[in-house]
């Protein structure tokens, strides 16, 4: 399975602490009926039991790419050989080396960031516009820029 670019045009994450009392099966739904092409659950406290039931109801019920928000701290080399070709792999990158050497080792896209100051990690380090611009010539995959990203600043 390769992702494709236009499935990464407006890439959400879910954060429950964001939801302010309305339900995640809503928020994704306004989401999605917004634009959202691409939804990456991540549920940090959530037992595996119930994160594997709540990505089940949300891939059945839009059919959208959805990533079920799994976070390796392995190269992207070792990842592939555990999980095989069809899975998508995305892989974190804040400099042009960390792209090329991701995009060598099987990274179907890079998520490149925080562009903005974000709230939701507490150890985001800024990637600087030129930084991204450089990523993006660098490599041949997709590139995601994340973090910080808001209504106010989106056309940056």
């Amino acid at each position: 399975m390769k992702c494709a670019e236009q499935d990464l045009l407006l890439y959400a994450v879910t954060d429950r602490h964001w939801l302010n009392g309305r339900s995640l099966r809503d928020v994704v739904e306004e989401s999605l009926r917004g634009g959202v092409t691409m939804l990456q659950l991540r549920e940090k406290s959530l037992a595996e039991p119930a994160f594997l039931a709540e990505a089940r109801e949300l891939s059945i019920s839009y059919g959208k790419p959805l990533f079920e928000g799994l976070s390796f701290f392995l190269e992207a080399l070792d990842v592939r050989r555990k999980l095989g070709p069809d899975k998508i792999i995305g892989v974190s990158a804040q400099t042009v080396e960390q792209a090329l050497l991701a995009e060598k080792h099987g990274a179907d896209y890079l998520g490149v960031g925080a562009v903005f100051p974000t709230g939701s990690k507490d150890d985001a380090d800024d990637v600087s516009y030129d930084t991204l611009k450089a990523i993006c010539r660098a490599v041949s995959i997709p590139v995601v820029a994340i973090g910080g990203i808001s209504l106010g600043n989106v056309s940056q």
